[in-house]
């Protein structure tokens, strides 16, 4: 962060035992000590790369990218805008066209890119064990396409709510999220997934750029403990995951208890069920972070990021497992009625010209839920927190439409949508209604648009459209606009 940041000087002696021996211990603090740049990845979901750098380039913004990640970029902006317009309040970001995003924790989901990208089905089911507050998780989904099923799990509330509004946000529609210990999925879900992702808790050494407080707790007795969980939640994740399934375990640390120590733990525990995927060829120059068992372990110097550690597994065959269980009740959910799921297709094809919806009609009392249609295989496993997107509330005369299906297939719609102009824009996430230049007989719900990227929904009335945003979507202070 700065000169003043904590860097203990037992921290330092322990560095000084595993750095490895091509790096130097000055270099590494004073990268510790230098700010971080900012980088943002572009949602592919609502945006794409080249309307990304047109864009920037009308905004005036200096971008780089990110050699590891397609979509990724850093970002200067003049010290003037920056201090007046902070780039979370700008229509990019309000849009979810971009996620701020620091650059090696881009590197994560990269390590399963080449086996997304790559299905050519939608049945299939990722797992992200220890999802808030999205970053990874929207990362994922877009590499996925919005397609098949991405269980988001976190075990902290407040996490929760933040994971949630970021997905509603970045138009995310394959997503369910669980509110979960990470280590019930191995009992719960055995063998139930085709990729998993945990990017576990951890010490946060590498993190120190960021927050200059990161070390303020630090000692090798608490690596150990982070360990031990980082330990029983890997285990937990091998076990749900399928044969022939891949597992890309990362922390935001450096010290090798919870990195090599907690792969070669999983080595062992299974044997020849586990096979290390090598990351040194995953991007250019990756050799430059690489250890010798192939794993990438990132130090702040090598790449002018954050720290961080990734290894990617995969799973050559099934292993016992003594301690499955099942969950009891029943699934809250049922079919949504064949009739009032026709009227309702068709009032979407009549407004939007949307033919129809990807995924499946659910229906919990009056709720109305989008599925992705991979859920039916474990949507009775665990308990869900939520389950895809809510698209509408029912009501004696049909559903009133939710904000997520404006977010998330906002894109399908070919009539009555308004492109909100900034000032719109600021006024709409403020709560308020939008004012029209000009009176419209346009009548019911109109998706409204942003960077012509979907971002809620509206209601036509004669000289303006009335604000639908959540209450607890409405921000506060200066949006896209600076003087």
């Amino acid at each position: 962060m700065d000169k003043n940041t904590y860097i203990p000087e037992n921290f330092i002696e322990d560095v000084k035992s595993y750095l490895p021996t091509h790096l130097n211990l000055d270099d590494f603090i004073a990268y510790c000590q230098k700010p971080l740049r900012l980088s943002v990845r572009v949602n592919t979901l609502k945006m794409s790369v080249e309307a990304f750098e047109l864009e920037a380039k009308n905004l005036g913004w200096q971008i780089t990218p990110v050699p590891w990640c397609p979509e990724g970029f850093w970002v200067v902006r003049s010290e003037e805008e920056q201090t007046a317009l902070p780039i979370g309040n700008t229509a990019l970001h309000l849009s979810g066209c971009i996620y701020v995003q620091e650059a090696s924790s881009m590197l994560p989901p990269l390590a399963l890119r080449e086996e997304l990208i790559n299905m050519d089905t939608d049945h299939y089911a990722v797992l992200d064990m220890a999802a808030a507050p999205g970053s990874k998780t929207s990362q994922l989904s877009a590499l996925m396409n919005n397609q098949g099923l991405l269980v988001a799990n976190e075990f902290s509330s407040s996490r929760l709510k933040v994971l949630a509004a970021n997905m509603k946000r970045m138009g995310i529609a394959n997503c369910a999220l669980s509110h979960f210990d990470g280590q019930i999925f191995g009992d719960y879900m055995y063998e139930c997934f085709d990729h998993i992702q945990l990017d576990a808790p951890c010490s946060g050494e590498g993190t120190v750029r960021k927050d200059a407080n990161a070390l303020k707790n630090w000692s090798i007795k608490s690596n150990i403990d982070i360990a031990d969980v980082q330990k029983s939640l890997i285990r937990s994740a091998f076990l749900a995951l399928k044969p022939g399934g891949t597992l890309v375990y990362s922390t935001c640390t450096l010290t090798p208890l919870e990195n090599q120590q907690v792969c070669k733990y999983l080595l062992e525990e299974f044997n020849d069920a586990v096979e290390v995927i090598p990351l040194n060829n995953l991007f250019d120059n990756a050799d430059k972070a690489t250890t010798s068992e192939g794993y990438l372990h990132v130090w702040p110097q090598i790449f002018d990021s954050e720290g961080f550690f990734i290894a990617k597994f995969k799973k050559r065959n099934s292993v016992e497992h003594h301690n499955k269980k099942e969950k009891k009740g029943s699934f809250p959910f049922g079919p949504f009625p064949t009739k009032a799921q026709q009227a309702f297709t068709s009032y979407l094809k009549k407004q939007f010209k949307v033919e129809q919806l990807p995924g499946v009609l659910m229906q919990r009392d009056k709720e109305l839920w989008l599925f992705p249609s991979k859920l039916s295989d474990v949507q009775n496993k665990i308990k869900y927190a939520r389950l895809g997107v809510k698209v509408g509330t029912i009501h004696k005369n049909g559903v009133r439409l939710e904000h997520e299906l404006a977010t998330a297939f906002g894109h399908l719609a070919a009539t009555n949508i308004h492109a909100l102009s900034d000032q719109q824009a600021a006024d709409y996430f403020q709560g308020k209604d939008v004012r029209l230049e000009k009176p419209t007989n346009q009548t019911g719900e109109v998706i409204l648009t942003l960077c012509n990227a979907p971002v809620g929904l509206g209601k036509w009335q004669k000289t303006k459209i009335k604000n639908n945003l959540p209450r607890d979507l409405i921000a506060q202070g200066q949006l896209i606009t600076w003087v």
